[in-house]
């Protein structure tokens, strides 16, 4: 077990690296809120800041991606029981363990590369406020608690969270500098987030529900590859960059997105799906699909700030009222 006092002791000042304009040093964010901490709490500061930056490497902003492990039960009303969303919702948890230690190898591999990048120079690996050793030890146990608990959950979800480790680690290494295949892998992560939750509820993977999930974090990947050029990054920094231009990427974003709202459209007009989520208005959900989709869109090519999908998820108040919409609207047309 790591002991705060442990893991205070490897907290250092941040290695030196050539300064980047405009990312403020992540030491010094993490002082501020250690400190407010230790007023709130009583806590070392010292001690408080080894756990920030801690809990920060674990990336947990990044756990909502895991809540596609929900879809196939949201989308399978008779599956609904309180046994079967206890078990999904310690799919939801395994995942996010799983997904925290595919974070750490990524962060260790890239922390030179992200100390040339205006935000990820302020990752505790990158910034020095977090040791290689205390990473370590985070990702053991990462791991162990996440295959844990799938296999306790059932040995088939477990193969799937397998996969989704060996396939990330690959990218990590290798795969994320092959243009176009890098974001293909992103997209299929989601994919396998999906087809975990089939598995835990026991039924059969819907495609259209694997095509839809595809195709949105293909999207969000494509916009983020394009954030980077827009952001003057270079093959220096991911050599993947090397294999696209803006052009391509405003053109490949257009064509996924065509897919996604076509395909969507399609299977709320589907008979088959009608008939068995019990209801012929799913095509009223539309409308929230392509204004979010618009509003994204928007934040991508006009605001130039689609770099981290997920804090613009949560933070943008047109994408969240959206998607409220949504899942509510979509919830009361096939629960109610």
């Amino acid at each position: 077990m790591i002991s705060s006092s442990s893991v205070a002791r490897v907290v250092k000042a941040p290695r030196s690296a050539a300064p980047v304009p405009g990312a403020p040093p992540a030491a010094s964010a993490l002082e501020s809120v250690a400190s407010d901490l230790g007023r709130l709490t009583g806590l070392d500061p010292r001690i408080a800041r080894a756990w920030l930056a801690a809990v920060t490497l674990l990336r947990p902003e990044q756990w909502i991606k895991n809540l596609f492990v929900v879809a196939p039960l949201f989308f399978t009303p008779p599956a609904l029981t309180w046994a079967s969303a206890a078990a999904v919702a310690g799919g939801v948890l395994s995942f996010c363990l799983l997904a925290s230690a595919i974070y750490i190898v990524n962060d260790y591999l890239d922390r030179e590369a992200d100390r040339n990048h205006p935000t990820k120079a302020r990752r505790p690996l990158a910034a020095g406020t977090v040791s290689p050793s205390v990473a370590l030890a985070l990702l053991v146990l990462m791991l162990v608690g996440g295959f844990s608990l799938a296999l306790w959950l059932s040995p088939a979800f477990a193969a799937v969270g397998a996969a989704y480790v060996v396939m990330n680690l690959a990218y990590s290494i290798w795969l994320k500098h092959v243009a176009i295949v890098d974001v293909l892998i992103i997209a299929l992560s989601f994919v396998l987030r999906v087809l975990a939750g089939n598995v835990l509820i026991a039924v059969e993977p819907s495609a259209w529900i694997l095509i839809v999930s595809g195709l949105l974090a293909l999207f969000l990947a494509l916009a983020k590859r394009r954030d980077d050029l827009v952001k003057s990054l270079d093959g220096q920094h991911r050599r993947s960059l090397a294999g696209y231009s803006q052009s391509f990427l405003d053109t490949a974003v257009a064509v996924v997105l065509g897919a996604l709202l076509v395909t969507y459209m399609i299977y709320t007009t589907d008979r088959q799906v009608m008939a068995e989520l019990g209801t012929e208005r799913l095509v009223y959900t539309v409308i929230f699909l392509i204004a979010g989709v618009l509003r994204y869109l928007q934040i991508t090519l006009v605001e130039n700030r689609s770099g981290s999908p997920t804090m613009v998820v949560l933070t943008d108040r047109f994408l969240i009222v959206t998607g409220a919409l949504w899942a509510v609207t979509l919830a009361a047309l096939i629960h109610v």
